[in-house]
C-alpha cells in the first residue's frame, strides 16, 4: 500500500508538471482507491474531462488536443454532446440543453482508509448544479458514486436523465457479463462481448429492483472475465426500484459505463431550492480476475453494508413447505419440537398467521392488509406461541409483507385509495395482491403501525421475514398530483428506505431477512437494512448450485439465506451440503420425516454449527471450479488467518473433474484434510481424507476427486497442524 501511495503521488506531481505546459488544460487530479483510480482533467473550456478509469498503476498522460466531447465525466443532453447524455434537464424557461462546467473540488477523510471527493459542476447560464460524490474505500479498491442536483431558478425543472455515474473504459475488448434470469432461474450468468453501439440491461419493475436481472454488473478488459486472473470492474447499484445499464461503445472503441435508476416514466419535477439525490453506484477494480473481485465486494460489505455483519446467522427452521397457511397451534409446536430435536436455533413463522373472519388468510387471496393474528390459528396471540418456541430453547420469528394488501381484505375495502394503480383502467393483480402507495403519508404510517404493533407487544419475537410478492404494473397514485405522476417510482424507494432504516433503528435486537417472491431485492440499498437475503424460491439443490454461485460474485455468504428442502426430490444429503454453503436453514416438515432423515439433519446442524459456520460467515470465497465449465462445481472458504476452510464439491452432471485446485492457504503451512457430512457409516471415497499436504501442495496439485455421478457431493474440511 505504502509503494502504490508513493507512485500516485508521483503521478499526480507528474500530471501538475504537464498541466503547467498544456495550453488546454487548466487543472489535473486523481481520486484514487486502492488500485482503482479516476484522472480527471479540467480543459480550458471548464468542463470536466476523464482521461482514465482503472488501474492506478497505469501512467496518464494529459492529451496533446482538447479533447472530444464523448470524453467529458458527466456528460449532459442538448450542447453539443453526440453519446448517450448522464444529465438531461428542461429549465423553468424551456431550455432542453444543460452545460456544466467545473467550479471546484474538495476531498475529506471520513474514517481511516476512507475518503471522499466531492466535485461541483455548476450551468453558466443558469442557477443549476451537480456535485459528484467519490467515496473511495482504499482496502477494498472501491468507488461508490453518486451525484446532486440542485438550481435556484424561479419554478420547477423537469430531470430526464440522472445517471449515478457515467465513467468511460478504455480497452481492446470489453465482455460484459449479466446476472439474468427469471423466477427460479436468478443470477444466471451470462457474458457476451460488446461491439459499437448501445446494449441496455435494465429493470422496469418499479419497486423491485429485479426479476429477470440483478442490478449489478461484471466488465472484463481485453478478454473473457476469468476467476485468478485478468483486470474486470466488478459494480453493482445501491437501489430497489428500476435501474438502467447502458454500455455505449462509441466510434472510437471507448466505453461509457451509464448506471443508475430507470429514466422510464421518472420524469422528475425538481422545486426550486431542492436537491435531487441519485443512489450510488460501487465499484471494484482487481488485476486478479472476478474472484479477488468478489472477495473485495465481500470484504466491503462486511464493513459497510450488511446489518450486524459479525453476527452469526441462525440456523432457522421455515414452516412454509411443511403447511404453507394450513397450520394451528398445536402443529407448530410439533414444529417447535423438531427445530429442538435438530438443532435449529429459531422457528420462522411465515405466511398464514393474520386475518380473521371473511378474510382469514388460507390461502394467498385474502387476509393481506389485515395484520392481526388469526384467532383460529393462533387463539392465544403472537406472544403465546413465541413463548411455547422459547420453552424448548427454540427463537421465534415472523413473515411480514407490510407494502402488500389483498382486494379481499378488510383494510382494502376501508381505503381502496390507498392502492398503487391508475384510472379508468381494470385493476392487474399479482398474485391476487395490489400494492400499497408508499409515496402517502397514512400509508408510512400504516405501514410503520404493522411493523411496531407485531413486534413492539411481542419481545420475543426476534426474526422477521421481509417480502415483496409483487411488483409495479400499473403506476399511478392517487395522492401524487398529475403533474408528479411520473415521481412515484422513485419516491417510493426513499420512502421505503426510511421504512426499512426505522424498522432497524427500532428493533435492533430483531433480525431479518429480504424476500421478494425470491431475490426481488438483493441490492446494497436495502442490504444495509438486513442479515441476509432469500436467493431464489428455488431449493432445490441442483438449481441453488447456480443460483448461489451466481449471487457470491457480489455478496458475501453470511447473506445468502440457503435451506434444505425436497424440492427436486433430490439426494437428502445433496440437499444438505448445497444449504451448509450459506446461512443454513431447513424449510421441511420435521414430524413427518423418517428418524434417519432426522439424525442426517440433525448432524449437519451440529456440523455447521461446530465448524463450518465461522468460516460461512466470515471467512474468504474461493470459487474452485465453475459449474458453468464443469460438470463439477466447487467452492471453498477460508478463514482469514489461513487456518482452516471447508470445502464443497457438487456434481451437477455425469462427468469427471479429475482435480480440485485450492486457493487462499498458507503455502508453507501443513493442512490435515478430513471430509465431512458422511453419513453415519459411509467411509470416505478421497484419497486425501485424513492425510496432511502442505498449502502448497494443495493449491498446485490440489485434491483427487473421486466424483463422478450426478447428484454426488462431499464436504471436506482443511485444518492447519498446530
Amino acid at each position: 500500500m505504502k509503494n502504490l501511495l508513493t507512485t500516485c503521488l508521483f503521478l499526480c506531481c507528474l500530471l501538475a508538471v504537464r498541466a503547467a505546459d498544456n495550453p488546454n488544460v487548466k487543472k489535473l487530479f486523481t481520486v484514487t482507491s486502492g488500485e482503482l483510480k479516476l484522472t480527471f482533467m479540467v480543459g480550458a473550456d471548464d468542463r470536466l474531462y476523464q482521461l482514465a478509469f482503472g488501474d492506478a498503476a497505469r501512467e496518464v498522460t494529459p492529451p496533446a488536443k482538447m479533447p472530444s466531447r464523448e470524453w467529458e465525466f458527466l456528460p449532459p443532453y442538448g450542447n453539443g454532446v453526440l453519446t448517450e447524455p448522464a444529465i438531461q434537464a428542461t429549465h423553468v424557461d424551456g431550455n432542453t440543453s444543460t452545460e456544466l462546467h467545473y467550479t471546484g473540488h474538495r476531498t475529506e477523510t471520513l474514517a481511516p482508509g476512507v475518503e471522499q471527493t466531492i466535485i461541483s459542476l455548476k450551468d453558466p447560464a443558469y442557477p443549476f448544479t451537480v456535485d459528484i460524490y467519490i467515496k473511495c474505500y482504499a482496502d477494498n479498491s472501491m468507488m461508490e458514486i453518486w451525484n446532486t442536483v440542485s438550481h435556484n431558478e424561479k419554478g420547477k425543472v423537469v430531470l430526464h436523465r440522472f445517471a449515478s455515474a457515467s465513467p468511460i473504459v478504455k480497452a481492446k475488448e470489453y465482455w460484459l457479463t449479466q446476472f439474468a434470469g427469471n423466477y427460479k432461474r436468478e443470477a444466471t450468468l451470462s457474458e457476451e462481448r460488446l461491439s459499437e453501439g448501445v446494449k441496455i440491461l435494465d429493470s422496469k419493475l418499479g419497486i423491485r429492483a429485479h426479476q429477470m436481472r440483478i442490478p449489478s454488473f461484471i466488465l472484463s478488459l481485453d478478454g473473457q472475465a476469468r476467476e485468478n486472473e485478468g483486470e474486470v470492474l466488478s459494480a453493482s447499484l445501491r437501489w430497489s426500484g428500476s435501474f438502467q445499464f447502458a454500455f455505449d461503445v462509441d466510434w472510437n472503441k471507448n466505453l461509457r459505463l451509464l448506471t443508475g435508476m430507470n429514466p422510464l416514466g421518472s420524469q422528475y419535477n425538481l422545486e426550486r431550492g431542492g436537491t435531487f439525490i441519485t443512489p450510488a453506484i460501487l465499484y471494484t477494480y482487481s488485476k486478479q480476475g472476478k474472484g479477488e473481485a468478489s472477495r473485495r465486494f465481500h470484504r466491503w460489505a462486511m464493513a459497510n453494508a450488511v446489518r450486524d455483519a459479525e453476527k452469526d446467522r441462525p440456523v432457522l427452521l421455515n414452516n412454509w413447505e411443511a403447511t404453507h397457511c394450513d397450520f394451528d397451534e398445536a402443529r407448530l409446536k410439533q414444529l417447535f419440537d423438531g427445530a429442538r430435536q435438530t438443532g435449529a436455533e429459531l422457528f420462522l413463522l411465515d405466511d398464514g398467521w393474520f386475518g380473521n373472519g371473511p378474510y382469514s388468510r388460507d390461502d394467498d387471496k385474502h387476509g393481506l392488509g389485515d395484520w392481526e393474528p388469526s384467532v383460529k390459528k393462533l387463539p392465544r396471540g403472537l406472544s403465546y406461541i413465541a413463548r411455547e418456541a422459547l420453552k424448548r430453547k427454540v427463537g421465534f420469528g415472523i413473515w411480514l409483507e407490510p407494502e402488500m394488501v389483498n382486494p379481499q381484505s378488510e383494510l382494502y375495502q376501508k381505503h381502496p385509495d390507498w392502492i398503487i394503480t391508475q384510472p379508468k383502467r381494470e385493476p392487474i393483480l399479482g398474485r391476487h395482491q395490489e400494492i400499497l402507495d408508499l409515496t402517502r403519508p397514512e400509508v408510512q404510517a400504516y405501514e410503520w403501525d404493522i411493523i411496531d404493533k407485531t413486534l413492539r407487544p411481542n419481545p420475543d419475537i426476534t426474526y422477521v421475514k421481509w417480502d415483496c410478492n409483487r411488483y409495479i404494473t400499473q403506476p399511478g397514485s392517487s395522492y401524487l398530483l398529475p403533474t408528479d405522476q411520473s415521481h412515484l417510482w422513485i419516491d417510493y424507494n426513499w420512502a421505503l428506505y426510511r421504512l426499512m432504516d426505522r424498522f432497524a433503528k427500532g428493533f435492533p435486537n430483531v433480525m431479518a431477512m429480504l424476500c421478494a417472491g425470491g431475490s426481488g431485492r438483493v441490492d446494497y440499498g436495502a442490504m444495509p437494512y438486513f442479515h441476509s437475503f432469500w436467493p431464489s424460491d428455488n431449493t432445490d439443490p441442483l438449481g441453488r448450485i447456480k443460483i448461489q454461485w451466481g449471487f457470491s460474485h457480489f455478496f458475501p455468504a453470511n447473506t445468502i439465506s440457503a435451506h434444505v428442502t425436497r424440492m427436486g426430490k433430490r439426494h437428502l444429503k445433496m440437499a444438505i451440503d448445497v444449504a451448509l454453503s450459506g446461512a443454513f436453514g431447513i424449510d421441511l416438515a420435521l414430524d413427518k420425516a423418517t428418524a434417519e432423515e432426522r439424525a442426517q439433519i440433525a448432524a449437519a446442524v451440529a456440523l455447521y454449527k461446530e465448524r463450518i459456520r465461522p468460516l460461512v460467515m466470515r471467512g474468504e470465497l474461493y470459487r474452485l471450479v465453475s459449474p458453468y465449465e464443469s460438470p463439477l462445481a466447487s467452492l471453498s472458504y477460508v478463514s482469514t488467518d489461513k487456518q482452516k476452510a471447508v470445502v464443497y464439491l457438487y456434481q451437477t452432471k455425469d462427468g469427471h473433474e479429475p482435480r480440485v485446485i485450492l486457493g487462499g492457504l498458507d503455502a508453507d503451512k501443513k493442512y490435515r484434510v478430513e471430509e465431512v457430512s458422511l453419513p453415519i457409516g459411509v467411509a470416505s471415497r478421497f484419497p486425501a481424507n485424513g492425510k496432511v499436504l502442505t498449502g502448497a501442495e494443495l493449491m498446485n496439485q490440489g485434491l483427487e476427486n473421486p466424483l463422478n455421478a450426478q447428484f454426488e457431493s462431499a464436504v471436506l474440511m482443511v485444518d492447519i497442524l498446530p
